[in-house]
């Protein structure tokens, strides 16, 4: 049976995959991989080295199915991490910052064959980021779709790392308030 055919709700999806089971993770990687892929060559800007991170982001992924939780996040949020994770390391590796982008161009392509609640829930999240103040929003985006460190963000912006500690904190706190009943 072709993977393209068949639909998983993501609890069956996470279950299969814990399972091991073959057709779960070429579901997966039909549904996911182009999504990565485009996250990871963003980051590195080198087709080759990008191929070379999404194959080890799946291979990471086979490997720690078991350690996923629900309870702490979605299955595409997961894996996204390891992907951003695993080019993040990678641009580093070859002794340089990962690409900078807007923030914008990573939210509107993050989400692969969604629904559309998880559309509008991706367009509700961009929007809730777009009304921080520019100087947050773009802590946010180099700490948390880039993976700067606080001191790296310091260093790039030549601010003083207790102001982008502080405007951090703020941003985050003005984040909550949206994400809490």
């Amino acid at each position: 049976m072709a993977t393209s055919k068949l639909k998983f709700s993501e609890e069956e999806l996470v279950a299969a995959l814990q399972r091991n089971e073959r057709v779960a993770f070429e579901f997966l990687y039909d549904h996911y991989s182009g999504a990565l892929y485009n996250i990871i060559l963003k980051t590195l800007r080198d087709e080759e080295r990008a191929a070379d991170v999404l194959q080890e982001t799946f291979l990471k992924i086979w490997k720690n199915i078991a350690s996923y939780n629900p309870v702490k996040g979605r299955l595409f949020t997961w894996i996204l991490n390891i992907a951003r994770n695993g080019a993040i390391d990678a641009a580093r590796v070859e002794g340089r910052k990962p690409a900078m982008d807007e923030i914008d161009d990573r939210l509107a392509k993050i989400e692969p064959d969604v629904s559309e609640s998880e559309q509008q829930t991706s367009s509700e999240m961009k929007a809730i980021v777009d009304m921080l103040r520019p100087e947050r929003k773009i802590l946010i985006d180099m700490a948390y779709f880039q993976g700067y460190t606080h001191e790296e963000i310091a260093n790039e912006l030549g601010i003083p790392l207790g102001t982008v500690k502080s405007r951090m904190r703020t941003a985050l706190q003005e984040l909550k308030q949206y994400f809490t009943v």
